[in-house]
């Protein structure tokens, strides 16, 4: 048995980077024999502004991993019982790859890991494109063509069922699993930034984007001048120097509209950085409630002009308190990477 991993392109300052290596590494370590199918390396570096991956040069990637999985298929190399992990499930390939295999006879399975889609609104195509049908029906179709579609949160596969298919998510519970995304290596990787002496260091650690409500951070920077703000991706980091802030922050703050995991916010626990999330999405789900706030306090700009003055006094209670709430970080951490960075549920399905 051979698993093919359709991987995602690499952003250096992202985790994509150390999924590069660290994915493969993790299924060889588990028994199975890997094949890793990437794109080129010569497509456009930059970003699509408050994105990830550019729109254009991600379709040169997939398109090139398509290609390969034709020859693949052509070639002999693909043979029933084999395993294919995609690594984003929003990703055409998916329907090639089920076309050849249902058309030839090759009985493989499917892995897919969903990110986001147009079924959450806070998302670059929920907020472009909606609830188009071309977009709906072909999310439903990668859903559909995948054996084993996983989700990091239940928050998030709640919200797919509900939007994408107007069902409640037990209705499509045969076709999903809630695991951790593969990145038991976060906790080495951050070794060296622990126990870094700590200053009143306040980080806006996510992308610049509309759902990310920057311009909440940068009013409480305002409120409370004795603290340090610091907006990360203004600065342009190297993940090396990300870290090392995270290190010497006492805060990670989010007042995001969409979240269905919240990898900065774990980064930041990891290092001693407190997380100040909402009540909402991922995160109520995830962190104990000694790290959140109310949810009605940020759910919009005019909302947290209502509610300033609290926001406020309870970032001033914390930041004052931090040697207490930091006491209780590595039980928030132990609870995180057990059930949400580790791909435990992905790899006692590849058998």
């Amino acid at each position: 048995m051979t698993v093919f991993l359709v991987d995602l392109e690499a952003v250096e300052t992202r985790y994509t980077a150390q999924w590069k290596s660290h994915v493969p590494t993790l299924l060889e370590e588990h028994g199975h024999e890997v094949y890793v199918i990437s794109g080129p390396h010569d497509i456009p570096a930059a970003t699509t502004p408050g994105a990830f991956l550019n729109f254009g040069g991600t379709n040169i990637y997939k398109a090139a991993q398509v290609e390969r999985m034709g020859r693949l298929f052509t070639e002999g190399r693909v043979k029933a019982g084999d395993h294919f992990i995609f690594t984003d499930a929003w990703h055409p390939g998916i329907i090639n790859l089920k076309y050849m295999s249902e058309l030839l006879g090759i009985k493989i399975t499917i892995h897919a890991l969903w990110h986001a889609g147009s079924y959450d609104p806070q998302d670059f195509l929920g907020r472009l494109i909606g609830d188009a049908p071309w977009v709906r029906h072909s999310e439903k179709a990668f859903f559909e063509a995948v054996d084993y579609n996983y989700y990091a949160t239940d928050f998030h596969i709640n919200m797919f069922a509900n939007n994408l298919y107007k069902v409640r998510a037990d209705d499509i519970k045969d076709k999903v699993v809630r695991s951790g995304w593969p990145m038991e290596y976060m906790l080495e990787t951050l070794l060296p930034y622990q126990h870094k002496p700590k200053r009143d260091l306040i980080l806006f650690p996510h992308r610049i984007a509309p759902e990310k409500q920057l311009e909440i951070f940068k009013g409480l920077a305002q409120a409370l001048p004795e603290y340090e703000w610091v907006v990360c991706q203004e600065e342009g980091l190297t993940k090396h120097e990300y870290h090392t802030l995270l290190g010497e922050a006492k805060m990670v703050f989010s007042a995001n509209l969409q979240e269905t995991l919240g990898i900065s916010m774990y980064e930041g626990a990891v290092v001693g950085a407190m997380p100040m999330v909402p009540d909402r999405l991922s995160y109520s789900e995830m962190y104990d409630e000694s790290y959140r706030y109310e949810s009605r306090w940020t759910e919009s700009f005019d909302s947290y002009l209502k509610n300033k003055h609290m926001l406020v006094n309870l970032i001033k209670h914390r930041m004052s308190k931090y040697d207490d709430f930091a006491k209780k970080l590595p039980a928030q951490v132990k609870f995180l990477h057990d059930n949400f960075f580790s791909a435990t549920k992905l790899l006692e399905n590849i058998k």
